[in-house]
């Protein structure tokens, strides 16, 4: 693209002085990169063109579009920032600034196809877990909001940054291809989504998909390819017909038919485990009308005439999505006996799914008046480069971008009429802190549709709560506590977090020491070497960790999870057990047995071993290996040292028998909240006894569950139980 054809392209409501700029930085630009190309040949200047022209097909601002074209001057050429705010002013240079930040980043797949670029990727060690994956993304995408600062505007030509990569991507080695694209659909494309940008969005998409899953891509491709015809058919004539309907009812509409992407329709065969031909909105059109009157119009017309497919309606202009996303969403069995989808939106909603924040900015530069959608977007942005800076933890960004949301939403009403909307699950704590922080912080209960309800209810659409406070107070740490399901919205869990964080930093540690401790003993189990597996978790000291866990900083399950999965020989080593020179071999049983091959093996009954304990086998006289905790009192005692072996969890295959006590004032339906607790958890109750002592009552249980993570959440809801006082396992002896 030459000088001149770029500059037909700027749109003619741009001011002679923005055009003039516009025109200086393209120079600019130009001269710096002199004798740069691409990996596929092309002048680095095209890089810069092809960012800008996206740009301006987002419909931006003329400063968005000159830090288009200087966004990656500072890195690459010898042009500074203070030559770009001289020419262009502070704030221009202000974006610049923040694009080069966002480049910089080591954890960010670059994609610009220098020549450094050009050739595959040297020999890395591979992410062997999602978890593992989930927390690069998620430390990526907090430094990437960090380096963003406080203008969003940023993300918008990062974004247009990295689709033209995408676009342009061919020439770069297979295994970059992947790496790009990957990082793309997990940092970029969410962002796109967040901001409600759909055209950057969809194509992000599509390519990314084309390099993560070519083999996919070409079979959903082929058989989209292969019905073309006979779908643009059908659609041209449903067009046609609902047009006429439309006009007799004197509704004036254009109708289009709406394509279905490939990405989106990987996803949603994958999300309902469907076959492509299964996907009902394969055929769908999109009615823009004039008004929000004639879009529920054009509903009931269409309800009218066509059955209506149960569940298939949502309602996006009353209750619009977080990203501010509006339209009637339905689908209905046309006269063929297939299944259709209807968009129906007014232009101005239209503009805003295909734009999104993006078109704003040019308005807001040009005048003193700004949309109440406009600054509904800013405020949410700005609430998630908020969370970046507070949180500490990752993975509460990447949750709240991937959770709160895009996942699906409950819209609630508030006494006063409003609409809140909340990701599906949440409970009248989240509606709390999302009407408001302070009224969050001094919720002590709820009513729902006028009646108490428990406060980690499930709200659902349609329901008007009512949150009931005190006068002064702060959040529970139990709320904290992810067994309890008390909250669900990231945004609410910060919050709480925040709150615990201003409290005394002694406070802090007291209680994290105490949780921790307390967590083992009734776990039944001897408190590991807490500093190496807080190193683990990059905390510096031991009291960094109980600090974070006293704070909510730092969720206790991760630490017994870790725990559970791991394996220590220390009392193994105390009790002189040698180790053999026969291979491993998995029994059964799910336990690995060291020293002897098929052998019987079983667990011992006298302290029941569970999954992440420290475990020993004993060699019995005619039923093979019987396998206890290191710990077990029976085993401290045996003499004959020469019947012990070395055993360790292999691949669990079977669930294991726990032994848990209850003790509680003895109260009706004790027993019930009990069973709806075992019911509503993945364990099998093998027996259970019970013993009254005045008004206090001790309940005994065995049950079967996998692991020692799966025993703490269940301890964790057995004793938020009304007038239980505690839960726990038994100890062996």
């Amino acid at each position: 693209m030459s000088f001149e054809s770029f500059t037909a392209k700027i749109p003619s409501n741009f001011s002679s002085e923005d055009r003039a700029h516009i025109a200086e930085a393209y120079q600019l630009a130009e001269a710096a990169f002199t004798g740069q190309d691409r990996a596929n040949g092309d002048p680095y200047i095209t890089h810069c063109e092809g960012v800008a022209e996206i740009l301006l097909d987002l419909d931006t601002s003329p400063s968005m579009v000159i830090a288009g074209l200087l966004h990656d001057a500072t890195l690459d050429t010898d042009l500074t920032l203070e030559e770009i705010q001289t020419k262009f002013g502070a704030t221009i240079a202000g974006l610049v600034s923040g694009c080069a930040k966002i480049t910089a980043l080591q954890q960010l797949s670059r994609g610009d196809q220098h020549p450094d670029e050009r050739t595959p990727l040297p020999p890395t060690t591979p992410i062997e877990t999602d978890s593992r994956k989930n927390e690069l993304v998620a430390e990526t995408m907090r430094k990437m909001l960090l380096a963003i600062g406080d203008d969003v505007r940023v993300i918008v030509i990062k974004l247009a940054d990295r689709l033209h990569n995408l676009r342009t991507l061919s020439a770069m080695p297979p295994d970059r291809q992947v790496l790009i694209a990957q990082d793309s659909l997990d940092i970029f494309s969410p962002l796109a989504n967040r901001l409600g940008i759909w055209q950057i969005k969809w194509e992000l998409e599509d390519l990314s998909f084309f390099y993560t899953n070519p083999q996919k891509y070409q079979e959903i491709s082929d058989q989209i390819a292969l019905k073309r015809d006979k779908r643009t058919e059908e659609i041209n004539e449903i067009i046609n017909s609902l047009g006429e309907r439309l006009k007799e009812a004197g509704v004036s509409a254009k109708i289009t038919g709406r394509p279905k992407h490939i990405y989106s329709i990987y996803r949603k065969m994958i999300r309902k485990g469907q076959n492509f031909e299964a996907i009902r909105d394969l055929r769908a059109v999109r009615v823009i009308v004039d008004s929000v009157e004639s879009c529920y119009k054009v509903l009931g017309l269409v309800h009218m005439h066509y059955q209506p497919l149960p569940g298939e309606f949502d309602d996006y202009i009353a209750a619009r999505k977080p990203n501010n996303y509006q339209s009637l969403h339905t689908a209905v069995i046309y006269t063929d006996g297939k299944p259709l989808e209807i968009q129906i939106r007014t232009p101005e909603m239209h503009q805003n799914a295909e734009y999104g924040i993006a078109a704003h900015w040019r308005y807001k530069e040009n005048s003193d008046l700004i949309s109440n959608q406009y600054q509904q977007k800013v405020t949410s942005l700005r609430n998630l480069l908020a969370l970046g800076k507070d949180s500490e933890d990752s993975q509460d960004v990447l949750d709240a971008i991937s959770s709160d949301f895009f996942k699906d939403e409950v819209y609630v009403v508030t006494p006063k009429g409003s609409v809140v909307s909340l990701p599906a699950g949440s409970t009248p704590i989240d509606f709390a802190y999302a009407v408001h922080t302070d009224i969050g912080h001094r919720c002590r209960g709820a009513k729902v549709n006028g009646k108490l309800v428990t406060l980690d209810y499930q709200l659902a659409t349609g329901d008007q709560v009512e949150i009931l406070t005190v006068k002064k107070g702060g959040p529970s740490r139990d709320w904290l506590n992810p067994n309890l399901g008390l909250v669900k919205s990231n945004r609410s869990r910060t919050k709480i977090r925040q709150w615990f964080k201003q409290q005394d930093r002694e406070e802090n540690l007291l209680h994290g020491k105490e949780t921790i401790e307390r967590e083992f003993k009734r776990l039944g189990v001897s408190q590991p070497d807490l500093a190496r597996y807080g190193a683990n978790f990059g905390f510096k000291t031991l009291d960094d960790l109980y600090i974070a866990v006293g704070s909510g900083d730092f969720g206790l399950g991760r630490l017994i999870k870790l725990y559970s999965d791991e394996q220590k020989e220390s009392l193994a080593q105390e009790l002189q057990i040698k180790p053999s020179s026969y291979n491993k071999q998995a029994a059964d049983s799910g336990f690995t047995v060291t020293g002897m091959k098929g052998l019987a093996t079983a667990t011992a009954r006298c302290c029941h071993p569970a999954p992440g304990d420290d475990i020993i086998g004993y060699i019995t006289r005619g039923r093979g290996v019987t396998i206890h905790r290191s710990d077990c009192p029976n085993i401290l005692r045996v003499k004959d040292k020469e019947r012990l072996l070395k055993v360790d969890w292999g691949q669990a295959q079977k669930t294991f028998p726990v032994e848990v006590q209850i003790e509680a004032f003895n109260h009706s339906g004790l027993m019930t909240e009990i069973s709806t607790v075992l019911g509503s958890e993945p364990v099998r109750l093998v027996d259970l006894s019970m013993v009254n002592r005045n008004e206090l009552v001790r309940v005994k249980l065995v049950v079967e569950l996998a692991g020692l993570d799966q025993l703490s959440r269940l301890l964790a809801r057995l004793e938020n139980i009304p007038n239980v006082i505690e839960a726990s396992r038994v100890k062996p002896g």
